[in-house]
């Protein structure tokens, strides 16, 4: 991949969107441009989970100053991820095609997990070197994620759902900040943190670090009321909590010297953080200035000087799941070869298509490790809902469909998309597949494919499929599955003696 000057990330948080801008040095991200806006995403979801019309309206506002701010940067070197309420909203797929027409480039919607190692990555780059294991809590306005970590290195990972925003409107949606409303608050809070408590209580690391909005103003305020000299402190929130019952109201938070984008989610956020302190066994926690989209910045630099963190997770599920790696590679360059005869004129990133595609090919048999009965199955259920580091939710679909289509009936498939490029990864992948049933490095024939909208047309040496009669009845069932899903596939054959395909 191209190296850039200037690279960008945007977060899109369920209470505030970020965009930062960075100039690159080497190994190096040196701040450009920031902008920030309290979107409060998360407000606008209904109870039975869809954006209403106004928080997508603000939304929508906010990512059009946003794409003013990144017009004129290669798509490349742009990285937008979407938290908590894009993966809780039913109505997302249609309000990001919205939001990816107002900002101007892709949006990933990433896992929870995945937001988790991010922020990690942001604050460990931005840290101290240190050799002692850390604790990283990020308090957002949907989720909040815990990691444990160790220089530069995620260890433990999880998302909780809970966030600042939710349990302000959950717990506190009249304004009003009571005795009852606040126990409730944070034995919600407690019973989430049940589940992590065992591998993420005070002995499992040194130093506890807070990242994101809720953990700043909670320090901010402790240190401005002479509660805590440096970050948040256990005595310093207990204080805090008595002073928030005697204001008894979020509109008389002002008096505690609040920015006024923090006070509508204060009370839910400090709910989540007392809990935290609480079942984690926290004494002090120090504040990092950075999180999410330093994260993602520092995840893009990787991808562009080659380090992805994607070819690492394919590697290590290669290894899990013990995939024949020979096999593998005969496929992968079997579909690569084919890809490249046909993706002349895509409209799309060939380079990324190309990429996805070699993933696929190697992870396609990964569902052999369940059952060799419906692996392509097996493999799109691991492929779409493992935790995959480094891929956001939409790669992943991508994955399980790809794998899932590389055998059986089309027309079983789900959702089956309607791009060409993604009709031509699934053809050649079929194609590979086939192609290399024998799990033997055969010879193969010169083998010609050609694309004319949506048509495609395999050409193949007449003697040698004389001589493969499976492969071509093989090669004919594949003409009527795709003429079943209405793509025109057909098979010529002719003499030809030079240039097999080994």
């Amino acid at each position: 991949m191209q190296a850039y000057d200037t690279i960008a990330a945007v977060d899109l948080g369920s209470n505030s969107f970020r965009l930062q801008v960075a100039r690159v040095v080497e190994d190096q991200i040196y701040p450009l441009d920031s902008l920030k806006e309290t979107a409060r995403l998360a407000a606008g979801l209904t109870s039975d989970n869809l954006l209403d019309d106004e928080s997508q309206l603000r939304a929508l506002e906010c990512l059009k100053r946003f794409g003013e701010r990144l017009r004129g940067l290669p798509s490349h070197a742009v990285r937008v991820v979407g938290t908590n309420t894009f993966r809780l909203a039913k109505n997302a797929p249609a309000f990001l095609k919205k939001a990816e027409a107002a900002l101007g480039f892709p949006i990933e919607i990433i896992a929870g997990r995945e937001e988790a190692r991010l922020i990690y990555l942001g604050v460990a780059h931005c840290m101290p070197q240190s050799q002692s294991q850390r604790l990283v809590v990020d308090i957002g306005g949907g989720s909040t994620e815990c990691v444990i970590g160790e220089g530069l290195e995620p260890l433990r990972m999880e998302s909780l759902y809970m966030g600042c925003v939710s349990y302000s409107k959950r717990f506190f949606g009249d304004g009003k900040i009571t005795k009852d409303a606040m126990r409730q608050a944070e034995l919600a809070a407690r019973m989430e943190l049940q589940s992590i408590r065992f591998e993420f209580s005070g002995g499992n690391w040194q130093e506890a670090i807070g990242s994101s909005g809720t953990a700043r103003a909670l320090a901010d305020l402790l240190k401005q009321n002479d509660w805590s000299n440096e970050g948040i402190t256990a005595e310093g929130l207990a204080k805090l909590r008595s002073m928030l019952l005697k204001i008894g109201d979020c509109k008389r938070l002002d008096t505690l010297g609040l920015k006024s984008d923090r006070i509508p989610v204060l009370p839910g956020g400090f709910a989540i953080m007392s809990a935290v302190f609480t079942e984690l066994d926290i004494q002090h926690m120090s504040v990092a200035g950075t999180a999410l989209k330093e994260g993602v910045l520092y995840d893009l630099l990787g991808r562009l000087h080659h380090q992805d963190m994607r070819e690492v997770t394919v590697s290590q599920f290669m290894r899990r799941y013990h995939i024949d790696p020979l096999q593998a590679k005969r496929v992968e360059d079997l579909a690569l070869l084919l890809f490249k005869q046909v993706a002349q004129g895509f409209d799309v990133d060939v380079a990324a298509e190309q990429q996805q595609l070699q993933w696929a090919a190697r992870l396609h048999e990964i569902g052999i490790s369940i059952a060799h009965s419906g692996y392509h199955k097996h493999a799109a259920y691991i492929l779409e809902n493992a935790d995959m580091p480094g891929f956001s939710k939409m790669e992943q679909f991508q994955f399980g469909l790809q794998v899932r289509a590389q055998r059986g009936s089309l027309s079983k498939v789900p959702k089956l998309s309607e791009i060409i490029e993604d009709w031509t990864a699934i053809l050649v992948l079929r194609l590979a597949v086939l192609f290399c049933r024998s799990r033997t490095d055969v010879t193969l024939p010169k083998i010609q494919l050609e694309r004319s909208g949506k048509k495609y047309r395999i050409t193949l040496d007449k003697e040698w499929i004389e001589q493969n009669p499976l492969t071509e009845n093989a090669l004919q069932a594949e003409v009527k599955e795709w003429e079943a899903v209405g793509v025109n596939f057909s098979i010529t054959s002719e003499l030809v003696t030079t240039h097999p395909y080994k």
